[in-house]
């Protein structure tokens, strides 16, 4: 299996649980110290192959490479989890275009590259899937959210057009979406702020916020994936968070945002 974004979050978490179920694991991230973390902790209860690879997934010739090298490290790799991500603080007046353009290198084409680079290999197995990382906020786009709903809802139409293609053509390669609500990890912390945001007063409070009301932990995220694969669900709603928000924008498209506001304020408030 191969997992980008491997050395933090969601990825971590996907790391150690696959390990745990026996798997040989590609581990990619631009994080050399952090993978290096997750492996030394897979060692700990897991003899499995576990590979390497420092990668910037916004380079598209660099993830061609990765791809050819974790499918010589393990011949049989059938999964692939698009997982590596950034996030970006800022409304759009405040988000210069090269910093959109950032975000989409790594948030979008990261995906569709890997994806690329490695569908010949895995239409050669007998069995293979693909999971890409969308978001809630690919289903729903919340104001300040410009660049990354943007990207996720593309994550979204490209892995479902892609999905109903790899049906026509009844290839082995099975196609997972995931779209996460709110998961404790730290790409809101992490996260860079437009080039018009002058006050880091908005950033505490966005980390604030996001931490008040983000329900499901990064290992929780990860089982429930592991399970979406287990069943081949084309979509994986994660948490309870997501499935209301994905129910909620059915039946108010143009309006949910109204509902959704309200309930975020008084979230944050009582701190869940």
């Amino acid at each position: 299996m191969a997992v980008t974004g491997a050395a933090s979050g969601i990825g971590r978490a996907l790391a150690i649980e696959l390990a745990a179920r026996g798997a040989d694991l590609a581990l990619a991230d631009r994080d050399e110290a952090g993978l290096q973390s997750v492996a030394a902790e897979i060692a700990k209860g897991s003899t499995r192959k576990v590979s390497l690879h420092r990668l910037d997934i916004g380079d598209s010739e660099a993830v061609t490479a990765f791809a050819r090298e974790a499918i010589a490290a393990h011949p049989a790799l059938n999964i692939v989890i698009n997982n590596a991500g950034v996030a970006l603080l800022g409304q759009f007046h405040e988000i210069d275009q090269a910093q959109m353009e950032w975000l989409f290198n790594i948030n979008f084409w990261g995906a569709v590259h890997a994806t690329r680079a490695f569908l010949p290999h895995l239409a050669s197995q007998p069995a293979s899937h693909i999971v890409n990382l969308s978001s809630i906020f690919g289903i729903v786009a919340p104001p300040g959210q410009t660049a990354y709903s943007a990207a996720k809802f593309a994550v979204r139409g490209f892995s479902e057009a892609l999905r109903h293609e790899l049906q026509m053509a009844k290839s082995p390669i099975r196609l997972s979406v995931v779209h996460p609500g709110g998961i404790k990890t730290n790409i809101v912390r992490n996260s860079r702020a437009g080039s018009g945001v002058t006050d880091n007063e908005r950033r505490v409070q966005s980390i604030e916020r996001f931490d008040a009301i983000a329900q499901t932990s990064a290992k929780d995220a990860a089982l429930r994936i592991i399970k979406g694969i287990e069943k081949n669900e084309p979509r994986i709603l994660i948490g309870g968070d997501a499935r209301f928000m994905d129910i909620l924008q059915r039946f108010r498209p143009a309006t949910y945002w109204n509902v959704m506001a309200k309930r975020i304020e008084k979230a944050s408030k009582r701190g869940k």
